[in-house]
């Protein structure tokens, strides 16, 4: 290649590379943060998005020093974007076996100021200007999450409601929705009916059975003790001291393990456990419809300690009851329909061992359940003579 041949070569290529840089596409570009707790621990992650600018509406912005309405649509759908982000609220989620816990920013985007930089830049020859925004976030963060020491999943309590009918349903995922993302405070006591609060169709349950009385009767919030006994699972699992808790007067197939179990019926009988992590503790609730499973899990801070619940030791068995009678009005006279099965009288020990980060046992407690016999309920007309 003659010298001449060489430069001619060189000019091209730099000819190129001028054009290629003037053809750049202008760019608005946001910049934030969002945290997360992964593994005990808070970390910081940046977000960065980006929108192309026209080249010809940012060459009329340049000529008549001011932003040319034809980046308008642009604009508008990019400030649409940016407001759509809502805030939401920090929450732990399973991912690949490792809980984290995320949040959502929610961002407000400031147009004039945004335009401001548009024009600046524009007018300056650069190729991005910054968005202008104000980050919203969420009561409930994960500053907020840490700063209470909740870093950890501590322990998950579950359950199945499957085969129950839709009344029980009902009832169980209105009283789970109650109890999903809430604190317990160190040293507060948790308090079952008080943070249910009222039960009837105010707060949106129905009516459903409930023993009462020897035989099964309709009352409000029928199933809710399915709701109950799982927050007690996962509470217990955590190592809380019980400062109140009842079986049912007899074994409940749903309740299964034999024994594994809190019941409720305000105001009489309630289920109270104290936290004694030193900090706070979160509970979220989580259910599947199809499988008809319940699930509680408590996150807090890791206290090293370690807690095994053993199985049911089931003894002092005892035949079933009676049958009993309680009215239904679907039932014709004369007939009847199987409302509950009979049941075993019998006793059931379940063991709890806390032990200490060393390996050392530092309680141990039994749980212990006495259930009476139990005989079939059958739904029968209201004018029957057997009621």
């Amino acid at each position: 290649m003659t010298r001449l041949s060489f430069l001619l070569t060189l000019g091209l290529c730099g000819a190129t590379s001028a054009q290629a840089a003037t053809d750049a596409p202008f760019k608005l570009i946001l910049r934030a943060t969002e945290q997360k707790i992964q593994k005990g621990e808070v970390k910081t992650a940046e977000i960065v998005k980006s929108w192309k600018l026209p080249a010809a509406g940012v060459a009329a912005s340049k000529k008549n020093s001011k932003v040319s309405t034809t980046l308008s649509p642009v604009l508008d759908k990019m400030f649409d974007q940016i407001n759509a982000r809502a805030p939401r609220p920090a929450s732990f989620r399973n991912v690949g076996g490792s809980w984290v816990a995320t949040q959502q920013t929610g961002w407000i985007a400031d147009k004039d100021a945004t335009k401001s930089n548009l024009l600046k830049a524009i007018m300056a020859g650069k190729d991005s200007a910054e968005v202008v925004f104000k980050a919203v976030v969420p009561e409930r963060s994960v500053k907020v999450l840490a700063g209470r020491g909740v870093l950890w999943h501590v322990a998950s309590g579950n359950s199945s409601y499957k085969g129950s009918p839709d009344f029980r349903v009902k009832n169980v995922l209105v009283g789970a929705s109650k109890l999903d993302n809430f604190f317990i405070a160190p040293d507060h006591e948790f308090n079952f009916n008080e943070e249910i609060g009222q039960i009837d169709a105010s707060t949106g349950f129905v009516k459903g059975f409930v023993i009462s009385g020897g035989t099964l009767t309709k009352e409000d919030g029928g199933g809710i003790c399915q709701v109950s006994t799982t927050i007690f699972r996962a509470l217990y699992q955590a190592g809380l001291p019980i400062t109140e808790r009842h079986e049912h007067s007899h074994r409940v197939s749903y309740y299964d393990p034999v024994g594994y179990e809190a019941t409720v019926y305000a105001p009489s009988k309630n289920l109270r456990m104290k936290n004694d992590t030193g900090k706070h503790l979160f509970i979220q609730a989580a259910w599947d419809t199809k499988a008809q499973t319940l699930r509680f899990d408590v996150f807090g801070a890791n206290t090293g300690r370690t807690v095994s619940v053993s199985k049911p030791v089931i003894s002092n068995f005892k035949a079933p009851a009676n049958p009993s009678y309680t009215p239904d009005p679907s039932v014709a006279m004369g007939g009847r329909r199987v409302l509950d099965t009979p049941m075993q009288g019998m006793t059931s020990l379940i063991t709890r061992t806390i032990k200490s980060p060393s390996g050392a046992v530092m309680s141990k407690d039994t749980l212990k359940s006495v259930y009476n016999p139990w005989g079939a309920v059958y739904g029968v007309n209201p004018k029957d003579g057997r009621l």
